[in-house]
């Protein structure tokens, strides 16, 4: 009897500390608002209530595993989902947003496998003082919208690297497999990125590179990018895209300034189209529970006849608690005749207006 209650406390003892060892987090995001849009329907103007205006709704899994020398495994699994209607916001994945296992040492780096936000997502998402959402969404406007676009912003089968913290610079490595018989090159994406973090300073560069047909393209993208390289509209183009990206943002304490520029180069064949964007923004402090932010986008596709969009945006966000907010956000977008961004039609404005709440939890 003895040696039995012995057994069981050495047992209970080793499985404690396995289990001290290991954590998995549940976590998630859940926001929903008043949406007003005048130009984004061909139909006009149209009011609505709209799931992830400040931050897509989400729940997520992440873990990790004490492998011990410093080296551990870590997961994560985040389904993106909408709040006004309880659907699938990841076209119908389970884990849409996110979906990887890897490992991380804290002398030789992070190695993750799986479905992943990219680098130029990461970038975007710290560079834009709305973080890459709202009415001065970011990726919503470098590179005519392709910046929201898969494999630019999350990329499936992907393997991804990413260099321990040298005194502020780190790296990162992306290399996602297109997985074509017979056409290795087809499908893929590879990216490398850098980024200096030391104080009030973080500045993110990033270089991405995807192959035709990886991206799917809107409808009206599709339309215009047939335009603008010449070829016929159906089916639609598939194209490669070279993207670079330089960003930094710099906190003066009372006021943070955000500046961002992009180059975005279209292929298809023999025919090409760059497109240039342009950044400069602010987000402050207000009243110690208050946040404003502001920005002016500029997207100019280069050799096309008035073929820039100009989006001004301001925003506001209260914090009621740690955990939630209530927020606003304006913009407009001055499209000349060759273009609609955040429009439906070419050459068409927009004004869209936005008032929600989120919850993280």
């Amino acid at each position: 009897m003895k040696k039995s209650l012995l057994a069981m406390a050495i047992l209970s003892a080793f499985t404690g500390a396995a289990f001290a060892q290991t954590s998995v987090t549940i976590y998630g995001i859940v926001d929903a608002g008043i949406n007003y849009d005048n130009g984004g329907s061909v139909g006009g103007r149209n009011w609505r209530l709209q799931s992830g205006q400040q931050s897509g709704s989400r729940l997520g899994f992440k873990g990790t595993e004490d492998l011990g020398g410093g080296m551990s495994a870590i997961f994560t699994l985040e389904n993106g989902f909408s709040t006004d209607t309880g659907t699938s916001s990841q076209g119908g994945r389970l884990f849409g947003r996110q979906a990887w296992v890897g490992l991380n040492s804290n002398s030789l780096g992070t190695l993750k496998l799986g479905r992943q936000q990219t680098p130029l997502y990461y970038a975007a998402d710290i560079i834009d003082p709305f973080r890459i959402n709202q009415a001065g969404n970011l990726q919503a406007a470098f590179g005519y919208g392709l910046y929201l676009l898969d494999p630019l912003s999350r990329s499936d089968n992907a393997i991804t690297y990413t260099t321990p913290n040298f005194n502020g610079f780190s790296g990162t490595l992306l290399y996602a497999f297109g997985e074509t018989a017979g056409a290795f090159s087809a499908n893929r994406n590879w990216s490398a990125a850098g980024s200096y973090v030391n104080g009030p300073i973080n500045i993110q560069v990033v270089y991405d590179k995807a192959t035709a047909p990886s991206i799917t393209l809107t409808t009206n993208q599709a339309a215009d990018f047939a335009r603008y390289l010449n070829v016929a509209p159906t089916p639609a183009p598939a194209i490669d895209v070279r993207t670079t990206f330089v960003g930094g943002t710099y906190d003066f304490g009372v006021a943070k300034a955000h500046l961002a520029y992009g180059d975005t180069k279209s292929e298809l064949g023999g025919s090409s189209q760059k497109d240039r964007n342009y950044l400069v923004g602010v987000s402050a402090p207000v009243g110690g529970a208050g946040t404003v932010e502001a920005s002016w986008i500029r997207n100019d596709f280069k050799d096309i006849n008035e073929g820039a969009s100009n989006q001004y945006a301001i925003g506001y966000t209260h914090a009621l608690s740690k955990r939630t907010n209530i927020y606003t956000s304006a913009g407009y977008t001055k499209n000349d005749s060759n273009v609609r961004l955040n429009a439906a039609s070419l050459g068409e404005s927009d004004r869209t207006f936005q008032l929600g709440v989120r919850h993280l939890f």
